[in-house]
């Protein structure tokens, strides 16, 4: 595969290399584990450190900047340490959510609660724990009220409110959170919002951070940026109301899009934080500090999910290679494949890329339906019985969203270090492959008589 991009190369290199030592470590092996997902460790510090890079050429000196890891792109606690480790803080948007972060060291200085249905228990703890939350609602706010007042009055963590500025969605409706009818944060432009939000802060001086988010996958950046700019605005609007520097912090998000159709990082974050710059100069002059959400640009040119061909066979006269990656590992591309296509690159049965003519091929998974297809009439070197079939940029959302189809156990998750030359490729435990007990247990197993008595 040639790349023009040096840093692709490198990723690409780095992904052969891992491949064929996770065949010849039996990571990916015929008999017990048909399917593993494969994480580039150096790949997710670069994304990291490219991030931080980003922000600090644009802010002004000393101007407060928190970079938090949406989670749900990534719920594996050996990943949120790793980018603890780079860091890089947590959104979290569940009790769970909130529990692996924590138990990956996650300070809660560094970690940021969202969510459209936070109960009156999870915003106590985000209370007692002073982390900081996004109030999406005027009922929840209305509880929160009751909290703050419980306390004397005054909130010991940082508090803001999600606003949704209704300015348009993307190419992906269900990744498109700031159209019309969105169900997240307070509308905008209905009918004596705008006034409501400027008086719900004139109310309450602890209220002192404002939160937008208007899509990920399929937005275009200047959507993204008229997002922001439309936060900032509000923002000066407030402050300008009450008399003061009350909003003091705003939370712009992430949902910078991943590129799917080659190795290369387009768009950067360099290319958001200068078109940023451009488009809301005074996000950057030092009187706001900024929070960011990425998620699946931090994480998907990292992953590989690779898989054991069980069979080939042909139907209709369309070759068909039958894989372990499915709909369990790979559900919003079986589901919508039209807006989540993933590459598919093929090894042969010692793990090395395979060479040949590109042949029209469907790419399928192991679950028991019709439409259980990873790639369809997909261009690459005709797959056999034994070679392995990759799915690319799975390094969000694949590994820890899993689809329960079928009882089939989730694949293990291998973090490696390939960085280092002809060095041997290092491997470690994310997540060990799930086992037919752990099944069992999951699915009721010690509860066995339960309907029965």
């Amino acid at each position: 595969m040639n790349h023009a991009d040096p840093a692709a190369a490198r990723l690409a290199d780095r992904r052969d290399r891992a491949v064929r030592a996770a065949v010849e470590h039996g990571l990916v092996d015929e008999e017990h584990h048909p399917v593993a997902a494969l994480l580039d460790v150096t790949a997710v510090r670069e994304a990291a450190a490219s991030l931080h890079a980003a922000f600090a050429e644009v802010t002004a000196p000393g101007q407060e900047v928190l970079h938090a890891f949406a989670v749900k792109a990534g719920s594996l606690v050996p990943v949120l340490r790793l980018l603890d480790d780079c860091g890089v803080g947590a959104e979290v948007a569940s009790p769970g959510e909130l529990a692996l972060a924590r138990a990956a060291g996650v300070p809660a200085e560094r970690t940021v609660l969202d969510s459209p249905a936070k109960t009156t228990a999870e915003l106590r703890e985000a209370l007692g724990l002073g982390i900081a939350l996004n109030v999406d609602n005027p009922q929840e706010l209305e509880r929160l009220d009751a909290l703050v007042h419980a306390a004397g009055g005054t909130s010991s963590a940082p508090v803001g409110l999600r606003v949704n500025p209704q300015i348009g969605g993307g190419d992906i409706d269900a990744m498109s959170t700031a159209t019309a009818t969105s169900k997240f944060g307070v509308a905008l432009r209905d009918e004596g919002a705008r006034r409501w939000v400027v008086e719900a802060y004139r109310a309450r001086p602890w209220l002192t951070r404002l939160h937008c988010h208007v899509g990920s996958q399929g937005m275009a950046l200047s959507v993204m940026a008229e997002g922001v700019r439309a936060t900032w605005e509000l923002a000066e609007e407030i402050n300008t109301a009450v008399g003061c520097r009350q909003v003091t912090v705003l939370d712009i998000g992430g949902g910078l899009p991943v590129n799917f159709d080659s190795d290369e990082t387009a768009p950067a974050f360099a290319d958001y934080a200068r078109l940023l710059a451009s488009r809301v100069p005074g996000l950057f002059d030092g009187r706001y500090g900024l929070v960011t959400e990425f998620g699946r640009s931090l994480l998907a040119k990292a992953g590989t999910i690779v898989a054991r061909v069980e069979y080939a066979k042909s139907s209709g006269g369309r070759p068909i290679a039958v894989t372990h990656a499915g709909a369990q590992v790979a559900v919003r591309t079986v589901f919508a494949p039209d807006a989540w296509p993933l590459r598919v690159a093929a090894y042969d049965a010692k793990g090395l890329p395979k060479d040949g003519p590109a042949v029209a091929q469907d790419v399928a998974g192991p679950c028991c339906f019709a439409g259980d297809l990873v790639a369809r009439e997909r261009a690459v070197p005709l797959m056999a019985a034994g070679d392995h079939a990759a799915l690319l940029d799975t390094g969000a959302y694949y590994f820890s969203t899993p689809f329960g189809y079928n009882s089939l156990p989730r694949p293990g998750v291998h973090g490696y270090d390939a960085s280092a030359g002809d060095a041997p490729v290092r491997f470690m435990t994310v997540r060990a492959p799930q086992t037919q007990a752990d099944l069992v247990a999951e699915s009721g197993g010690p509860h066995r008589d339960a309907l029965t008595q």
